[in-house]
C-alpha cells in the first residue's frame, strides 16, 4: 500500500496552516476570542475539488487550486463529516490508519460557518459562501419571516434557484472526467445534493461495503473522481459528544472504513481524506436561551443559524441595540457583529449581491464551548451535546490527508 501525508504549504499571507489561529479584539473591549478565519483561495473546501482536478490533469477556469496534490488518473474524496483535524489529532490513538496519514500535520480550513450544508456546498461547487449563499444551518429566506434549513430543505424552494451556479462536480463532468457522488440513498435528489452536487452521477449506498464496492467499480473509468461521504461520526458526537465511548467507537470504524477503502483501490488511485468541520460539546452551563434571558429577543424579528453561530435577522431600525444587548449578555461568551463587519472580515469570502440578504443583521459567533440556544423556536437543538458552526479552531481546522 503507497500512502503519503500532504505536506503543509503557506496560506495567502504566508501563514502556515496549522497556524491559522488568530486573536481579534472584541469590539466593544472586552477579553479577545481566538478564532480561525477561512483559508479561502488556499486550503479551504473550497479550494479542494479543483486541485483535485489539476491533479487529474484538468484545470477549472476562474478557480484557483491552492492545494498541491499528486498527479493520478483517479480520485477519491472520502469526506468525514465532523472529523475536525484538532479530534483527529486528539483521539488519534483510536484510528492508527487516518493518524499516520496525518504524520506531516497537514490541515485546510471549513468556511463560515463551520456547518455541514455550507461546508459540503463549498466542497461540491468549489464557492466561498458568500457567492454559493447557503450561509448557515438556517438562513432567511428573503423578503419573508421564514427560515430555509439547508439540510431539510424546503418543497417550495428551488435548490437550482437558491444556488444557481455550476457545481465543481459538473464542470469536471463537463470537461470528460467521470464523476460519481456516493451517499445514503435518502439524500438522493434533496435540495442540498442538488444544490452542491448536480452534474455527478448519484449511487445510493448506505452500507461500507457498498460504498467500498461503488467506489472501486467508479476508480474503472479514467479520468475519474468519486465523492464518497459518511455521516455517523457526526450525528453520533452530536447525540452523545467528542468525549464519549460511541464517538470514540464510531471513529474507530470510520478509521477501518478509510483503511480498507484504501486497500479495495488500484494502487493508481489516490485517496483523499477531509472532513467539513469538527465539533465541541456544550455543557449545560455554558448555554445561553435566549428566551429565559430578558431583552435578548427585544428588536429579532427571526432567529437563524445555529447554537454556535447565530444570525440575527432585526426589525428596522433595531441593529444598535440588538449588537449592544446582546454583546452584554455574551460578554466572554461570544463575538457579536454586524453584517457588515462580518462581510469586512472575510467569514463569507466575496459575497454576491443575492446572498446578502440570507446573512443575518447582526451575527454571534461563539467562543470557548459556549451555545445561544432558544427552546422555544430551536427544542431539539438544545437535547445536543455536540455542536459546531464557530470559528474555533477545533470547529475550523479539518485534515486533509493523501492515501
Amino acid at each position: 500500500m503507497s500512502s503519503a501525508a500532504l505536506p503543509p504549504t503557506n496560506n495567502a499571507a504566508g501563514t502556515p496552516a496549522e497556524h491559522l489561529a488568530v486573536t481579534t479584539p472584541e469590539i466593544d473591549g472586552t477579553s479577545p476570542a481566538v478564532f480561525t478565519p477561512p483559508a479561502y483561495g488556499d486550503r479551504s473546501l473550497a479550494d479542494v475539488i479543483p486541485s483535485v482536478a489539476r491533479a487529474l490533469g484538468v484545470a477549472l477556469d476562474g478557480h484557483a487550486a491552492g492545494l498541491e496534490l499528486p498527479p493520478a488518473p483517479s480520485y477519491v474524496v472520502f469526506l468525514v463529516d465532523g472529523m475536525g483535524a484538532e479530534l483527529l489529532s486528539r483521539y488519534g490513538h483510536v484510528a492508527p490508519y487516518l493518524s499516520s496519514l496525518a504524520a506531516g500535520g497537514a490541515t485546510g480550513t471549513a468556511g463560515v460557518p463551520s456547518t455541514t450544508a455550507t461546508s459540503l456546498t463549498s466542497l461540491g461547487t468549489g464557492l466561498v459562501p458568500g457567492a454559493h449563499g447557503l450561509v448557515g444551518f438556517t438562513a432567511r429566506i428573503p423578503g419573508t419571516d421564514r427560515l430555509l434549513n439547508h439540510l431539510w430543505w424546503d418543497k417550495d424552494i428551488d435548490p437550482l434557484a437558491w444556488q444557481p451556479h455550476p457545481t465543481a462536480f459538473g464542470r469536471l463532468a463537463h470537461a470528460g472526467v467521470h464523476v460519481t457522488s456516493v451517499n445514503k440513498r435518502e439524500f438522493a435528489g434533496s435540495g442540498l445534493t442538488v444544490a452542491s452536487q448536480r452534474g455527478a452521477t448519484y449511487v445510493g449506498a448506505d452500507r461500507v461495503g457498498e460504498r467500498i464496492a461503488a467506489a472501486v467499480g467508479a476508480t474503472a473509468h479514467q479520468p475519474s473522481l468519486t465523492y464518497v461521504y459518511d455521516s455517523d461520526l457526526d450525528w453520533t458526537g452530536h447525540k452523545f459528544g467528542v468525549a464519549s465511548s460511541q464517538w470514540l467507537q464510531q471513529l474507530a470504524m470510520v478509521d477501518a472504513q478509510a483503511e480498507h477503502l484504501r486497500e479495495a483501490l488500484p494502487a493508481s488511485t489516490r485517496l483523499l481524506v477531509v472532513a467539513d468541520h469538527g465539533m465541541v460539546d456544550s455543557p449545560r452551563e455554558a448555554r445561553v436561551d435566549v428566551d429565559e434571558v430578558d431583552g435578548m429577543r427585544d428588536g429579532v424579528a427571526l432567529l437563524g443559524g445555529e447554537a454556535r453561530f447565530r444570525h440575527l435577522y432585526c426589525s428596522a431600525g433595531a441593529v444598535p441595540d440588538v449588537v449592544d444587548t446582546w454583546r452584554e449578555v455574551l460578554a466572554g461568551q461570544a463575538t457579536v457583529v454586524t453584517r457588515e463587519d462580518a462581510i469586512g472580515r472575510g467569514w463569507f469570502g466575496a459575497v454576491q449581491p443575492g446572498v446578502r440578504p440570507r446573512l443575518g443583521d447582526v451575527m454571534v459567533a461563539c467562543h470557548g464551548d459556549a451555545a445561544v440556544v432558544s427552546t422555544r423556536d430551536f427544542a431539539y437543538e438544545d437535547t445536543l451535546i455536540g455542536m459546531h458552526g464557530s470559528l474555533t479552531s477545533t470547529e475550523m481546522l479539518i485534515p486533509i490527508l493523501v492515501g
